[in-house]
């Protein structure tokens, strides 16, 4: 983000940094600023103001009824480049996903076009309206191009683009079969998948429902092509998600400690504009993880628990390493991309928790 500022600046322009994240950061300016800060976005870092608005300005209506709508500090610049990961969605396949079409939409659309776009989606597919509102952004003339970043199987920046205007949907589709082909996933079916933690920075549905193999509606393992999960049990919210708590609904058993960790502000706001309520409601809970475990054992739907399948990650971004029950070994030592690092013993605290070997 740096460099597009300095590129910008030695052109003699005076380029400034619009958050453009839609819902996220609770729906405020002053939230959407403080997410920028935790990714180290800052006006001193960056060397130029970084103008944080709520506020929208309408674009006109597009043939499907859709009010496009675009950041008023966006708006009032004379040329907006976008910089934006090209990634796949967690809530639904297509050609273009996430990535520079979905920010001019969605992103520069605040809460206001966010709420309304993911409404339109019900009846038209998100992949038609972010197209759509995309296209009427590009029309405004605003846009002169984007910066798409493409990352790899560890989320390092495998590839850096600059796009022309004219150019982003075509590349768009390019860059993100690209992406796919890059991305990782769970080895093996698993009847339960514990996950350490969950959160907004670590996927936008707080554990990449792609990755765990949920739908929309929560529903399990619709991806085929995807390890089937059969249980979730989620310990933890990651801390920089500051109580954010969407996602929580994927899961099927969590801690009473992550209970209390959320903050119902953002998350309700978060569910609103997503249209989407049943990733806000709270499953099972228990005090401790022994419990959480004990029970959800018993739910995945085998006679006798010494045969339950266990898979164990850090968060579904890190998934270079992952625990495994012994009765599993033997499928993962059949592929060839997967080494055995080491075994392990279950380690639990005096308070009945587990102990993460991440």
């Amino acid at each position: 983000v740096r460099g597009v500022v300095e590129y910008w600046r030695e052109l003699g322009l005076a380029p400034f940094i619009v958050p453009s994240m839609g819902s996220h950061g609770a729906a405020t300016a002053d939230g959407q600023a403080q997410v920028l800060a935790g990714f180290g976005i800052t006006d001193a870092s960056m060397g130029c103001p970084v103008v944080s608005r709520a506020d929208v300005v309408s674009l006109g209506r597009t043939e499907e009824g859709l009010d496009v709508v675009m950041d008023a500090a966006a708006h009032d610049a004379d040329a907006v480049m976008l910089v934006a990961r090209v990634k796949w969605h967690t809530n639904f396949n297509g050609r273009i996903e996430s990535g520079l079409m979905k920010m001019m939409a969605i992103g520069l659309g605040k809460f206001a076009g966010a709420q309304q776009y993911h409404a339109h989606a019900r009846r038209l597919g998100l992949e038609h309206v972010i197209r759509a509102g995309a296209r009427r952004v590009l029309r405004s003339g605003k846009i002169v191009g984007g910066l798409a970043i493409l990352e790899d199987a560890h989320h390092n920046t495998a590839q850096i683009e600059a796009v022309p205007a004219e150019c982003i949907e075509r590349r768009e589709e390019e860059h993100l079969a690209l992406v796919k082909s890059w991305m990782p996933g769970l080895p093996c079916d698993l009847d339960v998948l514990i996950v350490d933690e969950m959160g907004k920075t670590i996927s936008g549905t707080g554990m990449d429902a792609k990755v765990v193999n949920r739908g929309p509606g929560s529903e399990y393992n619709p991806w085929t092509g995807l390890a089937a999960v059969g249980r979730i049990f989620v310990r933890s919210l990651e801390p920089a998600t500051h109580g954010n708590a969407v996602g929580i609904g994927l899961a099927d058993v969590t801690t009473e400690r992550l209970v209390r960790q959320i903050d119902w502000g953002p998350t309700r706001i978060n569910a609103l504009s997503s249209g989407m309520p049943s990733r806000i409601r709270v499953p099972a809970h228990f005090p401790t993880d022994r419990e959480c475990l004990e029970w959800v054992a018993g739910t995945a739907g085998r006679v006798d628990r010494p045969d339950v399948t266990y898979g164990w990650i850090r968060n579904t971004l890190r998934l270079d390493r992952i625990a495994v029950s012994a009765n599993v070994r033997a499928q993962l030592e059949a592929q060839p991309d997967i080494a055995i690092e080491r075994e392990i013993d279950v380690t639990w605290d005096d308070d009945g928790n587990l102990v993460s070997p991440f």
